[in-house]
């Protein structure tokens, strides 16, 4: 047990040592410059932008489709497999009530 807490003293000790290098790396180099790329930093709204956008959102409704067909498949897998049990149960009952006549 002390071994645990020791683990854990030393895990929030580099996480906070981490968090604390973010900070200062994003401090001195983080200006908003870095965050934008040299086309888009300061510039208007022009059709290359607004491409971006556009094309940034069917990325994403491209992902979530597809997350959303794995989602449909285990959800019909679970209730085929609900309803193969379902009926393997009944199949057995009617066995074991025909046997005890």
């Amino acid at each position: 047990m002390i071994r645990l807490r020791s683990f854990a003293a030393t895990a929030r000790q580099a996480r906070s040592w981490l968090a604390a290098a973010a900070t200062v790396v994003v401090s001195i180099g983080g200006g908003a410059t870095v965050f934008a790329c040299p086309v888009c930093f300061a510039a208007e709204e022009t059709t290359m932008i607004n491409g971006t956008k556009i094309g940034v959102l069917v990325l994403l409704a491209v992902t979530l489709v597809v997350q959303g067909a794995f989602v449909g498949f285990f959800l019909y897998l679970r209730k085929r497999a609900k309803h193969i049990a379902d009926v393997e149960l009944d199949t057995e009952w009617s066995e074991l009530q025909r046997a005890t006549r």
